[in-house]
């Protein structure tokens, strides 16, 4: 069947040799529609961002651009502003019909922390095309927080599909009056938009600023730092607020997002001409997002936003991204949320799970 391949099938793929993992893959990196990918123990700091290109391996480039190595066996630094390689424990053959894409992980995403898989050949960044055989790198460049990795980490992921599934509009209605896919009116074009809430209804705490210096954070340390030492709050009741260039926002939006089980969702650009900004980092939504939590009715989705070049006012209920909806080829065995370690199921406006919930 057509459609992202479930957690059940990304398993088989692994028995058979499909996808590589040296050491075995643990349970734990299977998610209902993607694997997540582990840091191997080299990092390598390079001058610029790179892509392989067409009939070239990564390897080689590593050769033209690498500054020096770094052991990451005990554990080290990944220095803000920098942009390091890191080969991947995982690999791929894969099957002439089934391609792959892969996105940063929600908490990655969170901390600002850009994050994107190249392949030899590649000449896209976390896109990999059907029967690639060969080695995954991930490129890591933090932009707001230095960071503390060690080999095993999981910053990416990657969700593999069989053909093209992806919903049109005129399906995103059916689906949504069969099983509401937020709560209210949808915003459908070119897939499902989503808005920013900047008027809660109890509070004018409306989202978070990065600052700009501040510490390393260890990416094993779970609940561990305090908000305030990295973030500066972002409070308002006027229902706007002013995006500085080079920041890094945490909002959420207005809507609460539902994805039934037979489907998987990406998060997408909306259009380059709203607005100064993006809001598109950790994109990956999975089956069952928003499923179970008050009793279905969705949960908010929260966005990573950065200013690029001049001020931009963003204001409450203004659409900044959309949702582009695709078929499973089936229902995963395990959905987001139910029994498994999924830290932002029910969440609103959520820092990464490395801080300490703000004190109020």
């Amino acid at each position: 069947m057509t459609g992202v391949l479930p957690s059940q099938t990304i398993e088989t793929m692994l028995q058979s040799g499909d996808i590589r993992a040296d050491p075995p893959a643990l349970p734990e990196q299977i998610q209902p529609a993607s694997l997540d990918l582990r840091l191997g123990s080299v990092a390598y700091r390079v001058r610029a961002s790179f892509l392989a290109g067409d009939g070239r391996r990564v390897a080689d480039r590593l050769e033209e651009f690498e500054m020096h190595r770094i052991d990451l066996s005990e554990g080290a630094v990944l220095e803000k502003g920098c942009v390091y390689v890191v080969p991947l424990m995982e690999s791929l053959t894969l099957p002439e019909d089934v391609s792959a894409v892969a996105n940063a992980k929600s908490s990655t995403g969170r901390l600002d922390l850009l994050t994107r898989a190249i392949t030899d050949g590649g000449t896209e960044f976390d896109r990999i095309p059907t029967g690639y055989d060969g080695p995954l790198y991930a490129e890591i460049c933090p932009r707001s927080f230095s960071v503390l990795v060690r080999p095993g980490m999981r910053l990416n992921q990657i969700r593999f599909r069989r053909g093209q599934s992806i919903l049109t509009d005129a399906d995103l209605h059916v689906l949504h009056d069969r099983s509401p896919l937020v709560d209210g009116t949808p915003v459908i074009s070119d897939g499902l938009g989503f808005s920013v809430d900047l008027q809660p209804e109890d509070d004018d705490l409306v989202g978070y600023r990065a600052k700009p210096h501040t510490g390393v954070i260890d990416l094993d340390r779970i609940g561990a730092y305090d908000p305030a030492d990295y973030w500066e709050e972002i409070r308002t009741r006027e229902g706007r607020i002013i995006l500085d260039p080079g920041a890094f926002y945490i909002l959420v939006s207005r809507e609460a997002v539902h994805i039934p089980p037979a489907y998987a969702a990406e998060m997408a650009p909306y259009l380059a001409m709203v607005g100064e900004f993006r809001v598109h980092y950790a994109g990956f939504f999975d089956p069952g997002f928003g499923h179970a939590a008050a009793g279905g009715a969705g949960s908010r989705g929260v966005l990573e936003v950065r200013c690029h070049e001049a001020p931009f006012v963003l204001e409450h209920g203004q659409v900044v991204g959309r949702l582009v909806y695709e078929r499973m080829a089936d229902v995963p065995d395990q959905l987001y949320g139910a029994g498994i370690a999924s830290n932002y199921q029910g969440q609103g406006l959520k820092l990464s799970k490395h801080f300490a919930p703000p004190v109020r």
